[in-house]
């Protein structure tokens, strides 16, 4: 199924866009219902009982509280005070170096 559009205008074809979207989401709405109906008249001539749940990774959830939180660095470079540790993950390559040439990791604790 190929279609030509290079005859129409910006306009026309996000039109197009949004008329094709919303047919979609309308049809499967529909099927979706169609589906409901099925399982339900299934689940009643086997006298069980059928409750939809709703998926809650489509709720409007609250974010996490925990995602994105930086944690404030306890380690610097005194080579370059621009890099800093937080003590978490991984040790950087500034640190792992410093540390195989037998400094201990309490010399670069960023004093408060």
């Amino acid at each position: 199924m190929s279609h030509d559009f290079s005859g129409y205008t910006v306009q026309e074809l996000q039109s197009l866009i949004d008329a094709a979207t919303k047919a979609l989401k309308d049809k499967q709405e529909s099927e979706r219902r169609e589906y409901l109906r099925q399982m339900n008249e299934l689940a009643s001539k086997a006298g069980v009982k059928f409750q939809i749940v709703e998926d809650v990774s489509k709720s409007a959830a609250a974010p996490s509280s925990r995602r994105g939180a930086k944690v404030p660095a306890k380690y610097q470079n005194p080579h370059n005070a621009a890099e800093k540790w937080s003590g978490r993950g991984v040790k950087p390559r500034w640190l792992q170096a410093l540390l195989a040439q037998g400094h201990d990791i309490k010399e670069f604790e960023i004093k408060s």
